[in-house]
């Protein structure tokens, strides 16, 4: 019984169907629930340490509990963000109402899509991938797929990674420094990987010719049943999801660099080149993704059986917390820039 805490994962969805018909200040319900609700608890509860014994991790993967709380997650998604596209299309809306519900649907499309994706991109069954990618398609990022796996793994903590913030870098400069490299970044892949299987850019082999075709038939099926401003709010909502998720690969990774060994080659990945949180509320919100240290370390391992690494530089807060603070340059350099030298020391 004590795996269903992952059903914390849940509260997401559920304050967003009650956000999704409240107005005003109530419409922002899951925004508060997310970073002021979440920040509060994560305060007031203590960390656990878990460590599980090799039989209690084949336990844990055997157990088919955990693959389906992900794939729930897509009904779930897709439900809700096209009830709540044709609410903001048809309803009349105060702009706050529809700011409110914009900025809802996107912590959703961040937490329960692009969260969820990440962790079934890293499964080995091409059909779970596919799953991955299709949460990805409301946040018009599944280029993320072939950047993360085939990118982002190799080259963190390297200024080859555009998702590796740099040291003094702020959060507002990284947005577009890893939007931007990471579409670059996902284009140079694509090629390798065609050229190794002998085949041109312009081929049926590319993914990311796929990936565009996917995203704008989705769009097409917003116009078809929102019309315009069903597109236009559903880009907006793709934005805010995408920003979160940016925002999450800043306080990940911030300032931290693997040394070189060679002209071409780095240390290989270690706990200690990602930041870590075990703050137990964003840890169960998000699918163990703050136990971020132990993922890069081995990037195939479930969130089931992801650890604690106490050993990796350790963030003061929670996730919800530190994307706040990330929001204030001046205040997350203050907090974070020693803990970052201190921790370079050590």
């Amino acid at each position: 019984m004590k795996d269903l805490k992952y059903l914390l994962a849940y509260s997401i969805p559920l304050v967003t169907i009650f956000a999704l018909n409240a107005n005003g200040v109530m419409s922002f319900a899951t925004v508060i629930y997310a970073y002021i609700c979440i920040p509060l608890l994560e305060v007031s509860l203590a960390e656990r340490d878990e460590h599980y014994s090799e039989e209690e991790k084949q336990n844990r993967l055997n157990n088919i509990i955990f693959d389906v709380l992900l794939y729930l997650n897509i009904p779930f998604v897709f439900g809700l963000l096209f009830y709540g596209l044709w609410q903001l299309s048809t309803q009349e809306l105060s702009m706050m109402t529809q700011l409110g519900h914009v900025l809802s649907l996107g912590i959703l499309l961040a937490t329960n899509g692009i969260n969820v994706a990440h962790e079934l991109g890293h499964r080995v069954g091409s059909n779970v991938r596919f799953l991955g990618k299709l949460l990805l398609c409301p946040s018009l990022y599944m280029h993320f797929y072939i950047e993360h796996n085939f990118g982002h793994h190799k080259n963190v903590a390297t200024p080859e990674d555009p998702a590796s913030a740099k040291k003094n870098q702020t959060v507002y400069g990284f947005w577009f420094t890893s939007i931007w490299g990471q579409i670059k970044s996902a284009y140079h892949i694509q090629k390798e990987l065609l050229a190794h299987r002998n085949r041109g850019f312009f081929s049926l082999y590319n993914d990311l010719f796929w990936y565009g075709l996917i995203q704008m038939c989705y769009l097409i099926v917003l116009y078809v049943l929102f019309g315009i401003n069903g597109v236009l709010f559903g880009a907006l909502v793709a934005l805010v999801s995408v920003l979160m998720l940016e925002t999450i690969n800043y306080i990940e990774h911030y300032g931290l660099k693997r040394k070189k060994v060679s002209d071409h080659r780095y240390e290989r990945v270690l706990p200690i080149h990602s930041w870590n949180s075990n703050h137990i509320i964003g840890r169960l919100v998000l699918y163990e993704l703050t136990r971020h240290s132990d993922h890069h370390h081995r990037a195939g391992k479930k969130y089931q059986i992801l650890e604690n690494k106490t050993d990796s530089p350790q963030l003061p807060w929670g996730y919800p917390t530190s994307m706040l603070v990330a929001l204030m340059p001046p205040l997350w350099f203050f907090w974070i820039n020693p803990r970052l030298k201190a921790f370079k020391k050590a």
